[in-house]
Parts: structure tokens; C-alpha cells; sequence
């Protein structure tokens, strides 16, 4: 998916914005606060040549020497102010722009020793052009977040939702229990008899069905309240705030904002509906979690991947405090540049 024209966040300086012209970075770069022209920045103007210098020949001699230009083909004069340094004389520039490295015998070639290669690294799932350092990424100067913290993360708030569910929630999953009883007693006892056969069971009620469909209803809306406001105004749920965890956006400003939010749980907590197709929808939410554990290099779940998020890792000394949205912040109109 090709990523649209216009101004981004550079990702190797977040405090600057940069245009992106669908190929690459041009233009000079741009605090991150300041409000961007409408379209690409100005042509920076290119160096007017000098003039060639004319020498005066000594008196008599009737003529006039033209010196060349440092940067003419011809080149300069060895030895005069300004003239060309023969390549490998001392003071000569390095070959293709990159510094040898200290004991190299010529010069570093883009990709040796962890150095980048030309040109920005293709963007994926639509996100904006993030041309990652060597290394780990730091998406707004932070670490990612260990899978293992994440996974005790989700792990409080399943617990935390379930507590909700047993407040709220208790009612309805008794009166369930009361109607499909006494089919389940019967198959049990059935079993331990050996009999496989199903003819004679105790009917269901259509009671049953409605009183199902009412508990994973209100199990969605519960996990809804519990995880998108949290996430809107600070990244964090009860988990990830006992963990140190926070939940940022890959656009211009780290704040979710509550439309990113509730796309992110919309690819999660949606399929709580399909439970009742005999637990389909739990098979498809342990994928969409389990896909963080092959990711790379953002370690990003499926829903991450859907909102453009990412789970970093806090300093202790980083306040945890809500982030304030920013004017650059389009996550909750237009959902980032896709």
C-alpha cells in the first residue's frame, strides 16, 4: 500500500517533521509543533558558481590568465587556496560520502557494520514511512514492550473484566446454568454409563438461547468500558499501569485518542460475540495475540497492527500522566495516512 504525500514525523528525530514526497524524505525538516505549509517545502535554491578569477600577468607581457574554478572540470591549481585534494591525499573526502572505518583499508559500503542502506525502508499495513535505525525501534524514543510483560498485562485486566462480569454479569450466568442443567447432568451421567446414545435428553428452552446471547452482550460492553476509555486518555489500563506499560500511537503524536482506541478493542473484543459458534471467537482472539510473538520488528498484535500502535516500555521516571492531543494528531478523523 503506497503512503500518501505529506508531512510526518521524522522518525530518526520526532522532535522535527519532514514531507514525504511517496519516495523519499525532501525539504528541510520542521519543529514538530509548528504547522507545515499545505504542500511540499520550497526548492532550496542551488549554489550560484563563482565566477573564474582573472590573475594580471606581470607588466609587459601584454596578457591576462584566467584561473579555473576549485569545482571546474579542468580542476585548480595544485598548491593554490581553494584548488582540488587529489582522492586519497590527506584531507581528501572519503569515497561515496562514507567515512572508513578506523584499520579499514577502504571505504564503508551502506549495509557493512550495521550501517543502513540507501533509500527508506518500504512501509507496511499502510503505516506512515518509519525508516527504523539499526537495532531495536524506539517509536517516540521508547523501548518496545517485553512480550512476556504484555502477556501479564492482559492477563490483570482479563481478571479485573471478569470481576466485572461476576457484579454484573452473575445474574444472568445463573439463571443460564439453571436452564441447560439438567441436559448437561444427563449427558454426564449418561457417559459414565457408557451410553453414547442422545435420544431422551431433557429439552433446552428457547430461554436458554436468549439468556446467552444477553451474557456475551453484556461481557462486550463491560471489556468496552473498561479498556477504550483508559486507552483514549492515557494508553494504559490497570495492567499495563501496575506494569509499566504503555500503548502509543505510530503517528504524529502518541496520544490514541478515542477512535483509534476503540478500532484497536474492535479487533480484539468483537469476537467475544462468536463464542456462542462453539468457541470460535476465543480461537480467533488467541491468534490475533499470538501474532505479537512473530512480529517483527514492532511486535505488534493484529489489532495493534489495525489502529497503527504499538506497546512500549515506560522509565520509571516517565510520568504516566495523559498525554494532551496534539494539532498533528489525525488518528480520530482520517485514522493516519494509509
Amino acid at each position: 500500500m503506497t503512503v500518501q504525500p505529506g508531512w510526518y514525523t521524522d522518525p530518526a528525530e520526532p522532535s522535527t517533521q519532514r514531507y514525504w514526497d511517496g519516495d523519499g524524505w525532501i525539504g528541510a525538516p520542521l519543529p514538530a509543533d509548528t504547522t507545515p505549509p499545505p504542500g511540499p517545502p520550497p526548492a532550496e535554491p542551488e549554489p550560484s558558481s563563482a565566477p573564474p578569477a582573472v590573475l594580471s600577468a606581470p607588466q609587459g607581457s601584454g596578457t591576462t590568465t584566467t584561473a579555473t574554478s576549485p569545482t571546474s572540470p579542468s580542476g585548480g591549481l595544485p598548491g593554490l587556496p581553494g584548488a582540488p585534494v587529489p582522492p586519497g591525499s590527506p584531507g581528501a573526502p572519503p569515497a561515496n560520502g562514507v567515512p572508513p572505518w578506523p584499520g579499514a583499508t577502504g571505504p564503508m559500503q551502506p549495509g557493512q557494520a550495521g550501517l543502513p542502506s540507501p533509500g527508506p525502508v518500504p512501509p507496511a499495513w499502510g503505516y506512515p514511512p518509519y525508516p527504523f535505525p539499526p537495532g531495536e525501534p524506539r517509536p517516540h524514543g521508547k523501548a518496545l514492550a517485553p512480550l512476556g510483560t504484555r502477556i501479564a498485562a492482559r492477563l490483570i485486566d482479563i481478571g479485573a473484566v471478569l470481576l466485572l462480569n461476576v457484579v454484573v454479569n452473575g445474574w444472568f450466568v445463573w439463571r443460564y446454568a439453571q436452564e441447560v442443567g439438567p441436559v448437561y447432568r444427563e449427558i454426564v451421567r449418561r457417559s459414565v454409563e457408557g451410553n453414547s446414545s442422545t435420544e431422551g435428553l431433557p429439552p433446552v428452552s428457547p430461554q436458554a438461547d436468549w439468556l446467552l446471547l444477553v451474557i456475551l452482550v453484556i461481557a462486550a460492553a463491560l471489556w468496552f468500558a473498561y479498556e477504550v476509555p483508559a486507552m483514549a486518555n492515557t494508553g494504559q489500563t490497570f495492567g499495563k499501569r501496575l506494569l509499566g506499560l504503555q500503548v502509543v500511537s505510530l503517528g504524529d503524536s502518541e496520544h490514541l485518542g478515542f477512535g483509534r482506541a476503540a478500532r484497536r478493542w474492535n479487533t480484539l473484543g468483537l469476537p467475544t460475540f462468536f463464542w456462542y459458534c462453539c468457541g470460535l471467537g476465543f480461537l480467533l482472539q488467541l491468534v490475533d495475540c499470538a501474532f505479537a510473538l512473530f512480529d517483527r520488528p514492532l511486535r505488534q498484535a493484529l489489532h495493534d497492527k489495525r489502529a497503527q500502535t504499538v506497546v512500549v516500555r515506560l522509565d520509571r521516571k516517565t510520568s504516566t500522566a495523559s498525554v494532551p492531543p496534539t494539532a498533528g494528531d489525525r488518528s480520530d478523523t482520517s485514522g493516519g495516512p494509509t
